[in-house]
């Protein structure tokens, strides 16, 4: 889908690769309803943005189902139409074994990761098949097919992402909405701060840490978009992730215990 034109709703637009998305879309063309829990984030988008009347923002919890479902109407009266959902919006875990883990902390990043997600998806749907050419985009993560040590509830959750996006590609086979899966590796983010997570305090972390490649946030989004624009299912942000998701399908074991020697000083 050509994105110069169309309406394009953001969520995650209030920081971190989703902001990034949010002007690159502006500069293609697009008009952006960004949607994020902080509207001091958004006022913070729209300020770098410039944009005018081309970009709306929309504070939401999009874990709270009832709110969520209220969202297509309120870009409707603003833009007219809708014809992209991108979410990109999503939270980390503690960095701690899932024995310790507490059930707050699960049901957390699984209502905002999954049902943040599959509530978005629901709720735009029906609008989004009324247009002759649309697209959801739904990021899941290099977690979501490689297990990290210290993130299993997130991986599980961005696991689940990536098998419903692939799922609703199938079930929408023929229609005018295309799917994408957007599979980033590690990105240069505060995702961490933003996901209420303190940073790793164990020696060693931060130096094995620093060793993973990392992409910027704004290369991160102009990849997306390309990906969006080529109708691509597949989506790899990254060198990492192209290489791992590889590496995983030809050595799985292999890739696991490399991806654990990597971030093992996250555990202590």
């Amino acid at each position: 889908m050509k994105l110069a034109g169309k309406v394009v709703v953001v969520v995650g637009g209030g920081n971190g690769i989703g902001r990034e998305v949010v002007l690159e879309l502006l500069r293609r063309g697009a008009r952006v309803a960004a949607v994020d829990l902080r509207k001091d984030a958004l006022e913070d988008t729209v300020e770098r943005a410039g944009a005018g009347d081309r970009l709306a923002t929309f504070a939401l919890d999009i874990s709270d189902r009832e709110a969520v479902g209220l969202l297509p109407q309120q870009v409707l009266d603003t833009f007219s139409q809708v014809d992209g959902l991108l979410n990109v919006a999503g939270i980390i875990q503690p960095f701690v074994r899932l024995a310790e883990l507490d059930d707050a902390a699960i049901d957390r990043v699984v209502d905002v990761n999954l049902y943040g997600t599959l509530y978005l998806v629901k709720a735009f749907l029906p609008h989004l098949l009324a247009r002759p050419v649309a697209h959801i985009g739904n990021v899941s993560s290099m977690g979501g097919f490689l297990p990290v040590p210290g993130q299993t509830v997130y991986g599980a959750s961005k696991a689940a992402v990536k098998l419903l996006t692939e799922g609703l590609y199938a079930e929408l086979i023929g229609t005018p909405v295309a799917v994408s899966v957007i599979l980033p590796g590690a990105v240069r983010t505060e995702i961490t701060t933003n996901s209420g997570v303190e940073r790793p305090g164990a020696a060693g972390a931060e130096g094995k840490a620093s060793r993973l490649p990392m992409t910027m946030a704004d290369a991160a989004a102009r990849i997306i978009l390309d990906g969006i624009e080529e109708d691509r299912l597949h989506i790899f942000v990254g060198k990492d992730s192209r290489v791992m998701n590889l590496l995983t399908r030809l050595a799985p074991k292999r890739a696991t215990h490399l991806i654990q020697r990597q971030m093992q000083g996250l555990l202590g």
